[in-house]
């Protein structure tokens, strides 16, 4: 497939997409782990990789099950920022990063088996509703900035056309 010279002529990409998949996984879990440790630092705690993968460590009732649900949360928006980085596209925003809830979910299913808590899935949920709708915004924000335009005359001079080339 060949693409042409029109305005958003897109070809499928598959190493494009897969890059894309991979620094968004990157983004996921490096700004995770700072927000985490920023987290345990303040309250005390000790860091352990259960936080990021055992459905049990994400509770209601304790506060470091809070701090770590904040934490998800926190990572959410700085992954919708990724998006808006990485993808740039309002369209793709939802499918990106149901992607990479879903690879975390694998993740979570190998180190600690099937999430069995509903709080997990909860947090979870909010979190990648918050990713997309921020990076969708975020996208959409870019996309529909103003695109400056240019006007060549007979000249050659060029001339910005902010609102009428007559005045």
């Amino acid at each position: 497939m060949v693409a042409s010279n029109s305005f958003r002529s897109y070809v499928w990409d598959p190493w494009l997409i897969i890059a894309q998949i991979l620094c968004l996984i990157s983004t996921f879990y490096i700004f995770l782990g700072l927000w985490m440790t920023l987290m345990n630092l303040i309250l005390g705690h000790p860091r352990t990789l259960d936080e990021f993968f055992v459905y049990q460590e994400i509770v209601f009732s304790s506060g470091k099950g809070r701090m770590i649900m904040i934490a998800f949360l926190i990572n959410s928006l700085t992954c919708a920022a990724g998006l808006w980085v990485v993808v740039r596209r309002a369209k793709q925003c939802l499918d990106f990063s149901a992607t990479v809830y879903f690879i975390h979910f694998i993740f979570c299913c190998a180190y600690a088996g099937f999430p069995q808590s509903l709080s997990w899935w909860i947090v979870n949920m909010i979190c990648l509703s918050v990713m997309a709708i921020t990076g969708e915004y975020l996208c959409m924000k870019t996309e529909l900035a103003a695109i400056p335009v240019t006007i060549v005359t007979s000249n050659n001079t060029n001339i910005n056309d902010k609102s009428n080339v007559n005045d």
